[in-house]
């Protein structure tokens, strides 16, 4: 089992599938490894009824129907399922035998989560577009607001050539610092 752990992920997921198909049940620790996740999260799934093992004393026995229930969990999340969606999907496979009813269903769920991305992309787009306009916005306040602020310091003398009031004042302070030291 040491030597397993020296293998990369691919390597993994190749043991696990000979180990898959000579195994009839599996522990906890055995399916967190195959799927790359923790043990609570497993749990959790049992929590929410989507797996249901058998136990042996204290330890969980999970079988190969409770592997492929954990299967269809975690793609059904990566698709963006919520837990009542893949809830029903694994359920549609408990039920359904006839495989075209299982398909149309998936495909009706399938479809109904493109279309949902696909609003959730339109509406991400016009918040951007708006971010975009507001950043558009700020820097020319921030353009127009500097040009006014220096026009404002620039103090005409009386020969009509201008000195910055902030550059004769600090011109003044080093001045007087420099009488200091």
């Amino acid at each position: 089992m040491a030597s397993a752990a020296k293998h990369s992920t691919r390597d993994q997921t190749l043991d696990s599938s000979v180990v898959d198909q000579q195994a009839t049940t599996f522990s906890i620790s055995d399916l967190a490894r195959e799927f790359h996740i923790t043990p609570r999260t497993i749990r959790f799934y049992e929590d929410q009824g989507l797996l249901s093992p058998m136990r042996e004393g204290r330890t969980r026995v999970f079988t190969r129907r409770d592997r492929t229930r954990l299967k269809l969990a975690l793609r059904g999340k990566r698709l963006g399922f919520s837990l009542v969606e893949i809830s029903y999907l694994i359920g549609m496979y408990d039920r359904a035998r006839d495989k075209n009813t299982q398909l149309s269903e998936f495909l009706n769920g399938l479809q109904q989560r493109k279309e949902a991305l696909l609003q959730q992309r339109e509406d991400i787009e016009a918040v951007l577009q708006e971010v975009c306009n507001f950043e558009q916005q700020c820097r020319q306040l921030l353009l127009a607001r500097a040009a006014s602020e220096s026009a404002t310091t620039v103090v005409s003398s009386g020969t009509g050539s201008g000195v910055s009031k902030t550059a004769s004042t600090a011109a003044g302070k080093a001045a007087k610092a420099d009488k200091a030291a």
